[in-house]
């Protein structure tokens, strides 16, 4: 059976190929993305780190296991394009800093995040992980979206149904998780509920 190639697709195939930030990338471009225009939840990243970039599959780490745990859905639900798309703030893994990870390359959302919006129209809520997804979507909510990703984060309820902001899950933070034990006992409980309405509807 020949599947039509959609303009999402089309995209896709573009988004892969680009190498506008080739010169400053470390390991050189490897864009990462997945989505089909059916997917109910989008899932607004950072950046992919050395062992996604390597294996080319998103949240392929200790950081993707935490997601996936807290959005309580296993790993043929997560990967499965037509329920969940897979859109960083940056493709390409950005290069380490002197903290951890640099920065995602901010010309991956000018390029490209508003034309493959245009082809997810059956999003039913964007989880905006990290300080630089909520900085970019949150913008005009500043009312709402705390100075710290801990402000906006405990302002969840705010921003839904269309985003719910969550701190990252990798290893690093799990201090963090510590000292806000109401993330886990008040937060996750509604992502899970928003997570599995999203999916079933």
């Amino acid at each position: 059976m020949v599947t039509a190639v959609t303009k999402l697709d089309k995209l896709l195939v573009e988004v892969r190929a680009c190498r506008v930030c080739e010169a400053e990338l470390p390991l050189g471009p490897n864009p990462i993305i997945r989505a089909k225009r059916s997917a109910k939840i989008l899932i607004i990243g950072q950046a992919p780190g050395t062992k996604v970039h390597a294996s080319g599959i998103p949240w392929d780490d200790a950081s993707g296991k935490r997601l996936r745990e807290w959005m309580n859905v296993d790993d043929e639900v997560f990967y499965n394009p037509a329920n969940i798309a897979i859109m960083p703030m940056g493709f390409c893994y950005p290069g380490k800093g002197k903290s951890g990870d640099l920065p995602p390359r901010v010309e991956c959302a000018e390029l490209w995040h508003k034309k493959l919006l245009a082809y997810l129209p059956n999003v039913k809520i964007s989880l905006l992980i990290g300080q630089y997804a909520q900085k970019y979507y949150l913008n005009d909510l500043e009312d709402y979206r705390g100075k710290t990703v801990t402000e906006t984060v405990m302002n969840w309820e705010k921003f839904t149904p269309n985003y719910f902001p969550l701190p990252h899950p990798s290893p690093r933070n799990t201090l963090w998780l510590r000292k806000n034990s109401w993330f886990e006992s008040k937060a996750v409980p509604q992502l899970r509920k928003q997570v599995r309405n999203a999916l079933s509807n």
